[in-house]
């Protein structure tokens, strides 16, 4: 069977929450001015109650309002497909399966959050949500679901992206969004970042600053969204790994290895953590969960684990997470939404505690995937896709060495329609490491 199928009916009701079944508790936000445990009501400011209740809940299943459901509809449930000719160009016994994330109207998973973040925030009455993106494919996604409810977005747009990447930017504005490169004039942070250096690429970290501080000097008229990391982003990508789960069982199958990219963990989390439940419960202690990061920015491979600001300019509550430093700058690779200095909190626990793996790849490595994988299957993935695939190519050459029929899943979470400038680069032998 090529593609798995679930019926609109049997998506799942309820998001599920591992913060419920961590093994070591989650050390908890600091206030960087007291470096005390941060109380919730100081994030209201930012956030809506509700998002903030899921931040520090630690119950298991989280209901999903009806109204998120009925827009999750337009592309949910998403197909889980058989990468048969992929296994037959590298001749391995392993199957190799993959959610297709780029399905939504967005062309990522990202949606999945933004939809829910969107809809709290107007059940509060915010009018206005700030926030960044790197590649674009969050920023899309935030203005995509904020026209079903009546709000107005601000993007931060990492600069290297903005120039690179303009279609994002048409997208965004399609959907009614207002789009700033970042670093920008328009905030302290931006400015302070462009007396240092003029011709600043940004950073995922330097736009998160800027639209917090936006969203600060609103006097509550606005509130600020991120599209990774916070453990209310992961809860609400649990989905994806949800319906996995349901359209193998639906073949009487299960995986042996889970792949999927790592930037800030929304990626891995969406597709990992329902599997992480089952190893962490001993139902299936053996399986491998694999976190596929950019050699040139490995928060979890190369990074500390301790507390550290989650934006350049110390906007933010101190997390403890794996970390390359908030004045960390990556490199202007082409997979932008996977350059950010740290992991999500929940991500770093588990690696913390060996309860998955963590590797990372090259540039020309990824693209190199990702031609592989569209000269087979056909489909175009993103530059942050083609991180789970090369993964999951690695492993399905591993069971041609070992002769090991392993089932392999990856998480291909959005297309590359809007990146076919990087692959010219990588086809013109342009693309360096």
């Amino acid at each position: 069977m090529k593609k798995i199928f679930l019926s609109e009916s049997e998506m799942p009701k309820q998001w599920y929450n591992l913060m419920a079944d961590l093994p070591t508790p989650l050390e908890p936000p600091l206030d960087p001015s007291t470096n005390q445990p941060m109380a919730p009501e100081k994030l209201a400011v930012l956030f809506p109650h509700a998002l903030l209740e899921q931040e520090m809940s630690s119950k298991r299943w989280i209901d999903i309002p009806e109204e998120i459901l009925n827009i999750y509809n337009i592309w949910r449930p998403s197909p889980l497909v058989r990468a048969d000719r992929l296994e037959k160009f590298l001749d391995t016994p392993a199957k190799i399966y993959f959610k297709n994330e780029g399905v939504s109207p967005a062309g990522s998973h990202k949606p999945n959050t933004a939809v829910a973040q969107v809809y709290y925030n107007a059940k509060e009455g915010i009018k206005k949500l700030t926030t960044e993106t790197g590649a674009g494919q969050w920023g899309s996604s935030l203005c995509f679901a904020a026209q079903y409810f009546g709000i107005d977005v601000v993007v931060y747009m990492v600069k290297v992206s903005y120039e690179g990447k303009p279609y994002r930017r048409v997208m965004m504005e399609t959907w009614g969004g207002k789009v700033i490169p970042s670093p920008s004039n328009l905030t302290e942070s931006g400015r302070n970042i462009l007396k240092k250096d003029p011709n600043s690429p940004g950073s995922l970290g330097i736009a998160i600053s800027e639209a917090v501080e936006e969203a600060l000097g609103s006097n509550g008229k606005a509130h600020y969204a991120l599209g990774s990391v916070l453990n209310h982003v992961m809860i609400h990508q649990s989905i994806i790994g949800l319906e996995a789960q349901k359209q193998f069982e639906k073949i009487g199958d299960y995986p042996d290895i889970i792949v999927a990219s790592a930037g800030g963990g929304s990626n891995f989390a969406g597709l990992a953590f329902p599997f992480a439940f089952d190893k962490i419960s001993g139902k299936k202690p053996k399986t491998r969960l694999v976190a596929i990061e950019p050699s040139a920015c490995p928060s979890l491979t190369e990074g500390k684990y301790e507390y550290d600001f989650g934006d350049t300019a110390g906007f933010t509550p101190l997390l403890k997470m794996y970390t390359l430093g908030h004045d960390f700058v990556p490199p202007s690779i082409h997979s932008g939404g996977l350059r950010y200095h740290g992991m999500s909190p929940i991500v770093s626990n588990l690696y913390n505690d060996k309860l998955i793996e963590a590797t990372s790849v090259s540039q020309t490595d990824v693209f190199k995937a990702a031609i592989d994988f569209a000269r087979t299957e056909g489909l175009i993935a993103a530059p942050e896709s083609a991180h789970s695939i090369a993964g999951a190519i690695r492993e399905a050459l591993k069971c041609k060495q070992t002769g090991e029929a392993k089932t392999i899943l990856f998480n291909l979470s959005g297309h590359g329609f809007l990146d076919l400038g990087s692959y010219q680069s990588y086809l013109e032998g342009k693309l360096k490491d």
